[in-house]
């Protein structure tokens, strides 16, 4: 058995509307600077307005390599 290609496991995903993800982290829709259904960014300000105590900052990001192999930078 074979691994799943890329475009198999994105095929089989349901993704979540954006707005529905920042409900659940607690960040109202007037800090959310929309790019389509599935992509937003979020208004610096919301920092300012929060009282809750400073967290940790998680950064995700991903990597494909070219079609050669090598790894991109």
């Amino acid at each position: 058995m074979g691994f799943k290609s890329d475009i198999e496991i994105a095929q089989e995903c349901v993704m979540e509307p954006i707005t529905k993800i920042a409900e659940k982290a607690g960040i109202d829709e007037k800090y959310l600077e929309q790019y389509g259904k599935y992509k937003a960014k979020i208004d610096y300000n919301l920092l300012n307005e929060s009282d809750a105590p400073n967290g940790k900052l998680i950064l995700v990001t991903a990597i494909n390599p070219t079609p050669a192999g090598e790894g991109k930078t």
